[in-house]
C-alpha cells in the first residue's frame, strides 16, 4: 500500500481543497500520472501518483479542505493493468540516448509560492532545429506568463509536456538531441503524444478553460495567436461583446433571489477567474484585518509640471526615458517617509517592524486584473532610474511578464487613480503595508491666493494608513510633507 498525501503547497499556504480527482477507485495509474486537483487562494496544484498501481480507497472527496501532508489517498499494488501504463510512459525516454547528447528542458523557476503551471504554446516542433536561448514553450501560471528558452543549440527531438499539460517546478518539458538522427528515434512517441494533444492544439488552454467558464463557443471567438491560435485576449475581448448563447444560460445558473423573466434573459453569470479570486479574497481581508482609515489633502502641480516641460525634451534625451509624474510622487514619498517611518513599516504579530529602505510598489491595471510590481531600494534611485524602472515594470505587466519575485516586498504603494480619471478615491491598503497613497486628475480650480482667486491646475491626494500603527498626526504629516515637495520641488534637493 502506498499512500497519497498532500504535497507542498507553498509559502504560508497552510489548506488546500480538493477540487477534482481524475480517477476513482479500482482504476489503473502509473508512476506521476495525475490523479487530483487541488486549489488553493494563490495557486492550483496537481497531485501525482507516487507510485504504479490500482487506486483504492480516496480518503479526501472532492470539496473537502485539507492540510499539508493530509493523507488524500491509498495505491495498491496492480497485478497487470499498471505496468501497460509504465512501459508506455518509459517508451520516449528509452529513445532520447539514441541522439546522443541529450539535453533535459527543465521548468525555469516560477517564483516564490508558485509550484506548478500549465504548457500554454510550443514555439517549436519535433524535429525542429534550435538555438541555444531561442524560446521553445510559454507556460502560463495562475499570476504570469514563463518563457522557456533551450539550455543548448541542438534539434527538439521530444516534446515530453504537450499543451495543455500542467507540470510541477522540477518537471521535464522536452529534450534536445545533439543531431537529427534522434528525431526518427522520437518519430514514433511523437506521433503517439500528437493525437493527445490535438484537442488543445489550436487553442491555449488558459483560453479553452475561459470559454469554458464563460459559455463562449470557439467559433465566435477570433483568434490572434500562432497559426490563428485562440489566446486568453482574444477570449476576454470576445467577452465584452454582446453573446446570445451565454446570456440565454443564465436563467439555469445556481438558484438566487426570484427575478422576472424578462429581466434574467438579459443576465449573464460568469465564473471568476482564480487571479480575480485572489484580488477579492486579499482586498476584503485587508479590510478585515487592519484599523484603515483614510486622510486627503490637495496639491497645486504647477511647479511639477512647469519643471517638467521645461526639461522634459532634455531629459528624454539623455535618458532614453520620458520624464513622467511618477518619479515626483516617488521622490516626495521617499522624503516623507524618513520624517514619518512607520508609514513604511509592517506589524508582525505583536512586534513592529520598522523597514530602512523603499521598496515602491506601484499599482497598475491589466486586462487579468490588479497587480502591483515593486521597484526595489526606490530611495537610493534617480528620477531617470525610477522612471526607467516603473516603464519596465508596466510593460512587463501589460504583457503579463512579471514574475512573482517582482511583485513581493513591497514597503509602501503608489496607485495613479488619475489615469483613468478619478478625482477622488480611497485606495485599500496592500497588506501587509501600512500606507497607500492614491494619486488623481489634475484639474483647474480656483483657489484662492493672496486673497486673489487665481485658476491652478490641483490634485487630491488621498493617503490609506492603517491606525494600528499609523496615528493620526504621523498620517497629515506625512501627507503635507508630499504636499510642501511637490509645490516645491527644491525641497527635494535641499532635503527640507
Amino acid at each position: 500500500m502506498t499512500e497519497v498525501r498532500v504535497p507542498t503547497l507553498g509559502e504560508s499556504v497552510t489548506e488546500a481543497t480538493v477540487a477534482t480527482w481524475f480517477k476513482k477507485p479500482g482504476d489503473a495509474v502509473a508512476v506521476d500520472e495525475m490523479l487530483c486537483e487541488l486549489e488553493t487562494d494563490k495557486v492550483t496544484v496537481e497531485v501525482p501518483a507516487p507510485a504504479a498501481g490500482v487506486l483504492g480507497e480516496i480518503v479526501a472527496a472532492e470539496g473537502d479542505t485539507v492540510g499539508v501532508d493530509a493523507l488524500l489517498a491509498m495505491i495498491t499494488a496492480g497485478e497487470g493493468a499498471a505496468p501497460a501504463p509504465a512501459a508506455a510512459v518509459s517508451a520516449p525516454a528509452a529513445a532520447a540516448p539514441a541522439g546522443g547528447d541529450a539535453v533535459d528542458v527543465m521548468v525555469p523557476t516560477l517564483g516564490e509560492s508558485v509550484t506548478e503551471a500549465t504548457v500554454s504554446t510550443w514555439f517549436k516542433a519535433v524535429g525542429d532545429t534550435v538555438a541555444q536561448d531561442e524560446m521553445l514553450c510559454e507556460l502560463e501560471t495562475d499570476k504570469v506568463s514563463v518563457e522557456v528558452p533551450a539550455p543548448a543549440a541542438g534539434v527538439l527531438s521530444e516534446i515530453v509536456a504537450p499543451e495543455g499539460t500542467t507540470v510541477d517546478a522540477s518537471a521535464k518539458l522536452a529534450v534536445i538531441g545533439g543531431a537529427t538522427e534522434s528525431t526518427a528515434s522520437t518519430a514514433a512517441p511523437a506521433a503517439a503524444a500528437a493525437p493527445a494533444a490535438a484537442a488543445d492544439v489550436e487553442n491555449a488552454p488558459s483560453a479553452n478553460k475561459m470559454m469554458a467558464e464563460k459559455g463562449i463557443d470557439a467559433a465566435s471567438v477570433t483568434g490572434t495567436g500562432r497559426d490563428g491560435r485562440i489566446m486568453k485576449e482574444d477570449v476576454m475581448k470576445a467577452a465584452l461583446a454582446p453573446a446570445q448563447p451565454a446570456a440565454a444560460a443564465a436563467p439555469s445558473a445556481a438558484p438566487r433571489a426570484p427575478v422576472s423573466a424578462d429581466d434574467a434573459s438579459r443576465e449573464e453569470r460568469v465564473k471568476m477567474t482564480r487571479l480575480r479570486q485572489t484580488i477579492a479574497r486579499r482586498l476584503k481581508d485587508s479590510q478585515n484585518t487592519a484599523a484603515m482609515l483614510t486622510t486627503y489633502n490637495e496639491v497645486d502641480m504647477g511647479e511639477v509640471m512647469a519643471l517638467r516641460s521645461q526639461y522634459k525634451d532634455q531629459f528624454e534625451k539623455k535618458h532614453g526615458v520620458r520624464l513622467g509624474f511618477m518619479s515626483f510622487f516617488t521622490k516626495a514619498c521617499v522624503h516623507a517617509l524618513k520624517e514619518v517611518p512607520e508609514v513604511n513599516a509592517e506589524i508582525d504579530g505583536t512586534d513592529i517592524v520598522y523597514k530602512n529602505f523603499v521598496h515602491m510598489g506601484v499599482a497598475a491595471g491589466t486586462p487579468t486584473g490588479l497587480v502591483v510590481p515593486v521597484i526595489r531600494d526606490a530611495d537610493s534611485m534617480s528620477f531617470a532610474e525610477i522612471e526607467k524602472a516603473i516603464a519596465e515594470k508596466g510593460r512587463r505587466a501589460r504583457d503579463g511578464k512579471l514574475s512573482m519575485a517582482e511583485m513581493q516586498g513591497g514597503t509602501f504603494t503608489l496607485s495613479n487613480g488619475g489615469v483613468y480619471g478619478s478625482l477622488m478615491s480611497s485606495p485599500i491598503l496592500n497588506p501587509p503595508q501600512s500606507g497607500i497613497l492614491g494619486m488623481h486628475k489634475i484639474q483647474d480650480r480656483p483657489m484662492a491666493i493672496n486673497g486673489e482667486v487665481v485658476i491652478r491646475p490641483m490634485m487630491y491626494l488621498a493617503l490609506s494608513y492603517d491606525h494600528r500603527i499609523v496615528d493620526g498626526k504621523g498620517a497629515v504629516t506625512f501627507l503635507v510633507r508630499v504636499k510642501e515637495a511637490l509645490e516645491d520641488p527644491r525641497r527635494l534637493l535641499m532635503d527640507l
